[in-house]
Order: structure tokens, then sequence, then C-alpha cells
């Protein structure tokens, strides 16, 4: 469609197509990939960006949903968010670490099923405690160093059931930052396959 400006001759037409911009297409084109990208630290903007996604596209389809992670880690409670939505989906979720997985991104990572959890040959895993800011009055401190203590032990509980390991052990690993290789977090039941190419997912 042709507008033509104001006081302007033929010569200074604009013309405009109904075709999708560039950008558009693109979008369109990864959401047909049906892959989910999350990457730094995890927060409620990220949380609801890859919520939304997941949900949509389960909506658009059962076929599997590919996520991948690279992140430092972050906010538990935005971690968990993703993490539950993996789960509540009917499609199958595919988790991919690349880079590295940490804390709140292992939190994710682990939302799928461990047959469907895989990295890429040079990522690395770290798990450690839950943590948080305590300030304020000694009873507020109360609260929050046994709200830590409730979240702490549902970390245990979760990675636990994802990994296999018992809470105690989890406990115990955790007490300081637990980096592991792509073998050591395949030996603790972290990762299901290391993976080079697409065509390795099952």
């Amino acid at each position: 469609m042709n507008y033509r400006l104001e006081d302007e001759d033929e010569d200074t037409r604009v013309d405009e197509t109904p075709d999708t911009p560039p950008a558009g297409k693109a979008e369109q084109l990864f959401f047909k990939s049906r892959n989910v990208i999350i990457t730094g630290a995890i927060d409620d903007k990220l949380a609801r960006r890859a919520v939304t996604q997941l949900l949509a596209l389960a909506e658009d389809s059962d076929d599997p949903i590919n996520v991948f992670i690279s992140s430092p880690g972050g906010h538990v409670e935005s971690g968990d968010m993703v993490h539950d939505i993996i789960k509540f989906i009917r499609p199958k979720v595919r988790t991919i670490g690349s880079g590295w997985v940490a804390s709140a991104g292992a939190l994710i990572f682990v939302g799928a099923e461990r047959e469907n959890r895989y990295c890429l040959p040079n990522t690395r895993f770290l798990l450690h405690q839950p943590s948080g800011g305590i300030g304020g009055q000694v009873s507020d401190l109360m609260i929050q160093a046994e709200q830590i203590r409730i979240m702490a032990e549902r970390f245990h509980k979760l990675f636990a059931e994802a990994t296999g390991q018992t809470p105690e052990k989890i406990a115990e690993d955790t007490r300081r930052d637990f980096w592991l290789t792509t073998k050591e977090a395949l030996d603790y039941g972290l990762l299901g396959k290391v993976i080079s190419s697409v065509d390795e997912l099952a």
C-alpha cells in the first residue's frame, strides 16, 4: 500500500508492504522451533518470559519443547516458577545446559525428567545451599532464618528426587559450593546425557 506525504510530489512516495518485518519473521521461526532460551540471572522478569513461552508452546501442540539454560542462578522462587511449569505442562520438556548451570539455573534444569536432561560438552554445574539477605529486628531475623531453613530442606528433597541421591547427601555435598563436570553430573544423577549435536536429542 502506498502512502503520500503531504506537500510531496510523486517521487517522494513511501512504499510499505504488508510483509512481516524481519524481526517478526525471526520470532515466528523461533516459536516454530519450540525452543526457549534462559540465560543470565534468574529473576521475576526472566521467569515470566520463560513461563509465557512454555505455556504458549504447550497450547500450540504436544510436541517436545527444548529449554536451553546458561545461568549463574538468582532468585529461588523465580526458578521454582519455571521448574514447576516445566512439570505442569503436557509436552515433554528437554532441558539443555550450556556454559554453566548454577543454583536457580540448576533448579530449572532438573524440572525435566532425568532422561530429558542434556548438556553440551563444556558445561559446568553448580549446586549450593539457598541463601537470603537477613536484616531487621531480632524477631524478623528469626523468621527469616526459619524460612531459609525451610527452603534448604525443600532444596535437599527436590534435588534428591531429581538425582536419586538422599536428602542427607545433598545437604552434605552442598554445604559449600558443589561444582560438577559433565562426567560428575552424569554420575551424580543430575544429567541424563552429554550431546554435541541436535541430532542426538531423543
